[in-house]
C-alpha cells in the first residue's frame, strides 16, 4: 500500500541485484587465475601504481563478465516503477546493467566498468570490444595510460553523485533497499536517511542483512521475484 501511495521512491541496490543475471558478487568472483589475489589488494590505487597491466587484465576480465550478462526482472521491475512515482535510482554496482534494462537515470555511486578514466587529462571514455584495447588502454586526447572509472578502496565517492543519492532518500516516501549487506559506507547510511525522515523502508534480500533492523519491511528472497511481486 505505502508504495502504491509514494509519490517519491528512492532504490538503492547492491551487488545481489545482479547475482540472477549470474554475475557473482565482488568477493565471490575471485575464480581461476584471480583466486590468488584479494579484491582489496587489486581494487586500489597503489596496486596500480606498481603493476597497472595486472590491475587491468582483472578489470578487463570482470568487464567481460558484465557484458555477456542480461538484466534480469528486477532491474526491468525498477524500470517499470520508474514509470508510476518519482524514482530515483541509487546503485553500487559497476555492472552498467540497470542502463542496460532501461533505467533513464542511474547514479552510479562507485563507478562503471564501462568507462576509463585519463590518469593526466582525466579525460572519462568508453571502452571498446576488450579483444581490441591496448594494455593498458590509453587515452584518445592525451594518449596517457588510462585507469578503470570505478571507486578504489581508500578513495572519496564523487561527491555530487553522493550529495544527490542523499537528497532523495532524504526526500522519498518509501525507500527500497535492494540486495545489498549494508555494510558499506556511505551507501549504506542512505537507508538511515530515509528512516530518519519518516520514509518506509523496505528491504529485498535473501538473508538479514547489517540495516534489517531498521527496516519496516524485510522480505526474504531474490530480488528478481520479489520487486516483480512488489509492482503487482
Amino acid at each position: 500500500m505505502a508504495l502504491r501511495k509514494a509519490r517519491r521512491v528512492a532504490v538503492l541496490t547492491g551487488a545481489g541485484v545482479s547475482s540472477d543475471s549470474g554475475l557473482p558478487t565482488f568477493r565471490d568472483a575471485q575464480s581461476g587465475l584471480w583466486a590468488q589475489y584479494r579484491p582489496e589488494d587489486l581494487a586500489n590505487a597503489h596496486a596500480f601504481s606498481i603493476n597497472p597491466l595486472l590491475i587491468w587484465d582483472w578489470y578487463l576480465w570482470r568487464l567481460e563478465d558484465c557484458r555477456r550478462a542480461i538484466p534480469n526482472a528486477g532491474h526491468l521491475a525498477i524500470v517499470a516503477l520508474e514509470e508510476r512515482a518519482d524514482l530515483t535510482l541509487v546503485t553500487q554496482n559497476v555492472d552498467g546493467l540497470h542502463r542496460r534494462a532501461g533505467s533513464a537515470e542511474v547514479i552510479e555511486l562507485h563507478g562503471n566498468l564501462e568507462r576509463a578514466r585519463c590518469t593526466a587529462c582525466r579525460n572519462v571514455q568508453i571502452l571498446g570490444p576488450v579483444v581490441a584495447l591496448a594494455r593498458p588502454p590509453r587515452c584518445t586526447l592525451c594518449g596517457a595510460m588510462l585507469r578503470p572509472d570505478v571507486v578504489w578502496f581508500g578513495e572519496d565517492l564523487p561527491r555530487l553523485a553522493l550529495e544527490t543519492a542523499r537528497a532523495a532518500f532524504t526526500s522519498c516516501e518509501v525507500a527500497l533497499i535492494v540486495g545489498t549487506s549494508g555494510l558499506v559506507q556511505p551507501a549504506a547510511g542512505l537507508a538511515r536517511d530515509a528512516k530518519r525522515n519518516r520514509a518506509v523502508v523496505i528491504e529485498i534480500n535473501p538473508l538479514e542483512t547489517a540495516l534489517s533492523n531498521i527496516t519496516d519491511y524485510a522480505l526474504r528472497g531474490s530480488s528478481s521475484e520479489l520487486l516483480p511481486a512488489l509492482l503487482e
